[in-house]
């Protein structure tokens, strides 16, 4: 009987890390897709298709049960602070997406997991060791390396994508405290109908033509999917065994930048990007050391 429940174990981790890895490819993919609509299309009116496709979707697959279990739900205060955060945070990500390659993009973005670590402290009342605060420092080296003073600066889009970094920051922050409360249904429901709300914004609307509205169907299908595997993916497996694989979506936006536009990152890109990979990984070798003793 043990050996049957190591096994179940050993499969519902490695089903963890699946569905995990898989969600953040489509979440790269669906960047790439966004990044190609923003040229000619506001993000608010991205967001919108986006969000009326996972709700159609949601209801597809949940019927009304789903709607009813939903308007009962205990989250749905504390989901609509978090969805103004994460909103916040696209617009900001994704209207940077317009100047900068989807390396630097991600690149830099990946200031986010560092401030987490420093909001778990004031906002959780984590304590936070000293190898971790280490990591922090080394990771904040990485992002003002691929920031690269003397190239892109302390542009507009580059202190949007920061924003954006403190924004999601803050949206994590906030998801700890729901992520384990409800169903991943109704989590995706709410995140989106308070999505559709916030971005039904009629003076910045534009008809989109024949490729726009198949790209717009993507995003909509991208980002509901990966949503939903992200959500399963952190119930079966822990946190620390999954955080290495949030850095996947580096490797697949240099992957698909130089594929799709023929980017080819800077020196500094890269360095920044492993010296974030190296801060990452170092938080959770760290986590589990401090485990073991």
């Amino acid at each position: 009987m043990a050996d049957v429940a190591i096994l179940e174990t050993r499969e519902r981790v490695l089903a963890g890390i699946l569905l995990t890895g898989a969600a953040y490819l489509l979440f790269s993919t669906q960047d790439a897709s966004i990044k190609l609509l923003v040229t000619g299309m506001t993000v608010w009116q991205i967001m919108f298709y986006r969000s009326i496709t996972i709700l159609g979707a949601c209801a597809a697959i949940g019927g009304r049960q789903l709607f009813a279990d939903t308007v009962r739900s205990p989250i749905v205060r504390p989901m609509l602070v978090r969805s103004a955060f994460t909103l916040a945070a696209w617009l900001c990500y994704y209207n940077a997406a317009r100047s900068l390659q989807l390396a630097e993009l991600t690149t830099v973005y990946y200031a986010a997991p560092i401030i987490v670590t420093v909001f778990s402290v004031f906002l959780l009342g984590e304590k936070v060791p000293m190898l971790r605060w280490l990591a922090v420092l080394i990771g904040f080296a990485g992002v003002f390396v691929a920031c690269d003073p003397t190239h892109l600066g302390l542009s507009v889009p580059v202190l949007l994508v920061l924003a954006a970094a403190l924004l999601w920051a803050i949206a994590i922050v906030l998801l700890r405290k729901t992520a384990l409360a409800e169903r991943s249904m109704i989590q995706l429901l709410l995140n989106n109908f308070y999505f559709l709300l916030f971005s039904a914004v009629p003076a910045l609307w534009h008809t989109p033509g024949l490729a726009q509205l198949l790209l717009l169907a993507s995003v909509g299908a991208l980002g509901g999917l990966a949503q939903y595997l992200l959500f399963e993916g952190m119930k079966r497996t822990p946190t620390s065994i999954l955080a290495p694989l949030e850095y996947s979506s580096l490797l697949w936006a240099f992957a698909l930048g130089f594929a799709i536009w023929g980017d080819v990152p800077r020196r500094e890109v890269f360095l920044g990007a492993a010296l974030i990979i190296a801060a990452g990984l170092l938080i959770v070798g760290g986590e589990h050391f401090r485990k073991r003793l």
